[in-house]
């Protein structure tokens, strides 16, 4: 078991039961998984472009890859459907906890002028969306062998079931919402 999991069954669990009174376990939120997404637009004309986006997103998550594909052509962007246009990875489990860990105590204080993340990122629905603007920030990406500068979405999805119970379960998780 992960150390963050671990941590959250002894102390965030426990926290979120005697904050929101919850009668059974079962409705203390969790997370379920998260999506990591990372759009390479201008991989329609070179395809080496997706391998390099997957490789270095499987060395950020420490899980394969999947390219994404377009669904629809657009003739303004010169893409068609079915062409590679990037890649996510869905982290569950101990992955899932260990990226946690790894986002919110190592690589968000790397980023440059970092006052917080966004408090107002929530659906409705207790998902929350995060938007990266560069892979730098990530000890595992080597400066040297990047070609481009490229920015992901990670997406933590909860079984939460509004913002409040979610953002609490992130702020107990050790996510640096800004004030």
């Amino acid at each position: 078991m992960s150390r963050m999991k671990e941590y959250y069954l002894k102390n965030v669990a426990p926290e979120l039961q005697k904050q929101f009174n919850y009668k059974s376990p079962m409705q203390i939120p969790k997370f379920d998984k998260i999506v990591i997404n990372v759009g390479a637009g201008d991989g329609k004309d070179n395809a080496k472009v997706i391998d390099t986006v997957i490789e270095e997103l499987t060395t950020i998550a420490g899980q394969r890859a999947v390219p994404t594909y377009a669904r629809k052509s657009v003739a303004n962007f010169k893409v068609r459907a079915g062409m590679k246009i990037g890649a996510k990875v869905t982290l569950r489990g101990d992955r899932m906890y260990d990226f946690i860990d790894r986002l919110f105590s190592l690589a968000l204080p790397r980023v440059r002028d970092f006052r917080g993340i966004n408090p107002n990122a929530f659906d409705g629905r207790g998902n929350y969306s995060l938007g990266l603007k560069e892979q730098l920030i990530f000890p595992e990406i080597e400066y040297d062998k990047i070609e481009k500068i490229r920015g992901m979405d990670i997406n933590f999805v909860t079984t939460a079931t509004t913002d409040e119970e979610a953002k609490a379960l992130l702020t107990l998780m050790g996510a640096p919402f800004s004030k």
